[in-house]
């Protein structure tokens, strides 16, 4: 039977929403995802207005710049019909430099489609769809829709770029029964390469391969959630994924995340070098403690078998520049770790010293260079407001990870209100 063949009857089989956080019988599954929304459930749409300005001091010791943002956020998710549902979220980002001059604008359709239920436990849906998969909270090895998906990066903090990014356009199915769930999509490629232009909707950065994903989650207890799925993509094999959480006790939960299957390196994918495919494995696995006063701390390791190890990384660095610069933008855009391992550290205290005052602070640490990327956050809630203060920066030596970038340390204070 053809393949297409196959991944339409699956993804009629497992015909409505594929994020494991949509899925109450996995809310497991979405432990270490701290993506929120604000979307109105009486009303069925939220709007968000935040302007934002920035200052950063470049490394070479340059002069300091400054920069200014608007963003306009709008979501929608609601009822149109019996059994049909209708979901929309866009987000405008225009940017200034030095006191409005070098204006720049974004649009990100994160995105749009319909859900049709024709009953309780199974439905479809069909646009561009936000599909995130993963358990872990600083690196998502399962979450094989994110590369090229960062069209316009607001925020380094975790919540965001999982959520703030281009969704991927396919069709998409999933059945629910008692403690779990069945998925299955089909992402078909729309363009060729990715686009420019400010309004666009850049199907060729989410839809330049046909892709296919199959998801199965099933509690096994009331303590443990696993999940494993199945991902492919044409010229590249098949891979295997597998999502678990555990519950230590009532104050901690373990998590691990994988991924695996033959691969080319990034190495070769980045400079565009003969293929050397190998089975490579990619894993992010840590804890997650939280205190009876609001405290959550989080611990986690992180290994990608197909990144540079420490020798390569260092003679990268120190070769032309030019295939050092392609491999750090390749895996950027991937959102890939550019080295084997690395550690991730975040913390969140919420209504730290006073009500709706939340502190967050997160290190993300290249065990292969020893740079490291520390953020810190204040920020204050009102009913319809958000004020928040971010400070961010990045230590490391010449071609390091992070030492290599070219900002320091950089300041952003920003309002956002919601409608």
């Amino acid at each position: 039977m053809p393949k297409s063949v196959v991944l339409a009857t699956l993804v009629w089989l497992a015909a409505a929403p594929a994020l494991a956080q949509d899925d109450p019988d996995a809310a497991a599954l979405s432990l270490a995802d701290q993506t929120s929304s604000k979307v109105d459930a009486d009303k069925g749409w939220q709007m968000a207005l935040e302007v934002a300005a920035s200052e950063s001091s470049p490394r070479d010791g340059g002069p300091v710049l400054h920069g200014q943002r608007l963003s306009f956020d709008l979501q929608f998710d609601q009822s149109i019909a019996q059994g049909w549902r209708a979901v929309f979220s866009d987000q405008i980002d225009v940017r200034w430099q030095d006191w409005l001059s070098d204006q720049n604008t974004v649009n990100t359709l994160r995105e749009a489609y319909l859900s049709w239920q024709p009953m309780a436990e199974r439905a479809l849906d069909l646009g561009r769809i936000n599909a995130r998969y993963g358990v872990a909270l600083g690196y998502n090895p399962t979450d094989y829709f994110r590369a090229g998906a960062a069209r316009s990066i607001v925020s380094i903090s975790p919540s965001s770029l999982r959520s703030n990014r281009l969704g991927s356009v396919m069709l998409r199915g999933q059945t629910l029964w008692d403690g779990g769930s069945l998925t299955a999509l089909v992402s078909p490629k729309l363009a060729q390469a990715p686009s420019t232009a400010p309004f666009s909707l850049d199907a060729g950065a989410t839809n330049n391969l046909n892709r296919w994903l199959i998801a199965l989650s099933q509690a096994l207890t009331e303590t443990i959630h696993p999940q494993w799925l199945l991902y492919g993509a044409e010229h590249q094999s098949p891979q295997l994924g597998a999502n678990l959480t555990y519950l230590l006790n009532d104050a901690t939960v373990a998590y691990g995340e994988w991924s695996g299957g033959r691969s080319p390196s990034q190495r070769s994918q980045a400079l565009q070098t003969p293929s050397d495919e190998t089975f490579r494995s990619r894993l992010a696995t840590g804890l997650t403690y939280t205190t009876t006063n609001k405290v959550s701390l989080t611990a986690e390791y992180d290994y990608n078998g197909a990144a540079l190890d420490s020798r390569d990384w260092k003679a990268l660095a120190r070769s032309n520049p030019l295939p050092y610069v392609q491999y750090r933008g390749w895996a950027q855009n991937s959102q890939e770790l550019p080295t084997r391992q690395a550690l991730f550290l975040y913390a969140t205290w919420q209504d730290a010293l006073v009500n709706h005052f939340d502190l967050t602070a997160m290190l993300r640490f290249n065990a292969e260079d020893r740079s490291r990327l520390s953020w810190l956050e204040a920020r204050y809630h009102w009913d319809r407001a958000d004020l928040a203060l971010q400070w961010q920066r990045n230590s490391g030596t010449p071609g390091s990870e992070f030492g290599a970038l070219p900002q320091q340390h950089a300041v952003q204070v920003l309002l956002r209100y919601f409608f």
